[in-house]
């Protein structure tokens, strides 16, 4: 089993003016397993074709993961940013399902 050293981002909202909520996102290392490694190259419509990382890492999580887990966007893994598509509850850990790569708005 491939070991995890990674970042996880977090969304946090905040007013920016009355009655204006945007996201920042919150950024924090974590350490876990890889459990499942797979690539896979989706066609679709666009010029194109999607790549999706469907693995599954295991962290070791913190007060913080565990609090706002329903916040987690992506994860760095391998030099990219992927997005966060499902987190397994499994105290003291959270599994992690990657899909696409994260494209922030």
């Amino acid at each position: 089993m491939a070991k995890f050293h990674g970042i996880i981002g977090f969304a946090e909202n905040y007013e920016e003016r009355p009655g204006v909520w945007r996201d920042r996102i919150v950024e924090r290392p974590y350490y876990g397993d890889v459990l499942d490694r797979f690539f896979e190259n989706r066609t679709s419509q666009e010029v194109n074709d999607d790549l999706i990382l469907s693995n599954q890492i295991s962290i070791v999580s913190d007060t913080y993961a565990f609090e706002n887990f329903q916040f987690m966007k992506y994860v760095t893994y391998l030099g990219k940013k992927w997005k966060i598509t499902r987190v397994g509850v499994q105290y003291p850990r959270l599994v992690l399902s990657m899909g696409g790569v994260y494209n922030a708005h």
